[in-house]
């Protein structure tokens, strides 16, 4: 959108709201980074964009926008919608319950179910007293959200969080400053545990690639704007996960425990390992997206 063609006619951000909202309604672009529908979209883009807390809408609904501001957002709505770009890349942010970290294009943006186990009950029951973790890994990070999640859930724990890809231990570094965490948060370049050897944890947690090879052909434009290294995982989705079965007990502590998500792989992961006694943990979606296994059920397959 030209400086020309941004419409003279909007003056507050009442006014960019309603636009945005009835730009987005218009177009075919997809939700499901941070909002599920147009107007929780354009709350976030606007807000965000203009440096305002997300809890203050309505005390500044008729505040008049400069002609700088009102650039800034033209372009970016124009941006959401030509290029189908994730508001969380425009405004370099992403919320992961009710955390705010840094994100850009090197990164998955941070959608995880582990995390409401982390931030709702701390693991319980598994885990009863988080003091005793003193160990914890996030393998396959992405930005390091969940490391910096787990640094809270369980405060006498060092923490290392993992991902193979250079860029994301750079966003990772970012978010584990950001929130003061560099005595306790290690960020490791490592395709998975190969760079690990020796290292042992009382928990490992992973929400490592999933998408299976039919779903990612048929992901939205949004979707394909993310590094699809982070998304797919071979043909079933499960590549990432075999390999987390078959290494992490090299890696836990006597009584640790390992928790993985894995989207809508269930059924074909319950193919592949009859015998393993899976444990799922139940989430807002259900009960079929995150597993549990402790070190000795790792070793008995």
């Amino acid at each position: 959108m030209t400086t020309q063609q941004i419409p003279t006619e909007l003056l507050t951000i009442r006014d960019w709201l309603r636009f945005a909202v009835s730009q987005f309604e218009a177009s075919d672009i997809f939700y499901g980074h941070g909002t599920d529908n147009a107007y929780d979209e354009a709350v976030w883009l606007i807000l965000s964009a203009l440096h305002l807390p997300h809890d203050t809408l309505n005390n500044f609904l008729d505040a008049r926008i400069t002609s700088a501001e009102r650039g800034k957002l033209a372009d970016l709505i124009e941006q959401r919608i030509s290029k189908h770009t994730p508001t969380a890349y425009l405004l370099k942010e992403a919320w992961l319950q009710g955390y705010k970290f840094f994100v850009d294009e090197r990164v998955l943006i941070p959608r995880s179910f582990i995390a409401e186990l982390l931030v709702n009950d701390g693991l319980l029951p598994w885990i009863e007293y988080p003091e005793l973790i003193n160990s914890a890994a996030d393998i396959c990070t992405g930005s390091g959200c969940l490391g910096v999640l787990l640094a809270d859930a369980f405060p006498e724990a060092e923490i290392d969080v993992i991902d193979i890809s250079p860029d994301a231990i750079d966003v990772c570094n970012i978010n584990i400053t950001n929130y003061g965490l560099q005595e306790r948060i290690a960020a490791i370049q490592s395709d998975m545990f190969s760079a690990l050897k020796g290292k042992t944890y009382d928990l490992i947690i992973s929400n490592p690639p999933y998408v299976d090879a039919p779903s990612m052909a048929k992901l939205p434009a949004e979707y394909r704007n993310e590094p699809q290294l982070a998304l797919g995982s071979g043909v079933a989705g499960l590549d990432h996960t075999h390999t987390l079965l078959r290494e992490a007990a090299n890696h836990l502590n006597e009584d640790g425990l390992l928790i993985v998500e894995i989207g809508h792989n269930r059924d074909a992961l319950l193919a592949a390992y009859p015998d393993l006694p899976f444990t799922w943990l139940e989430v807002s979606s259900g009960n079929e997206f995150v597993f549990l296994l402790t070190k000795s059920q790792l070793l008995s397959q």
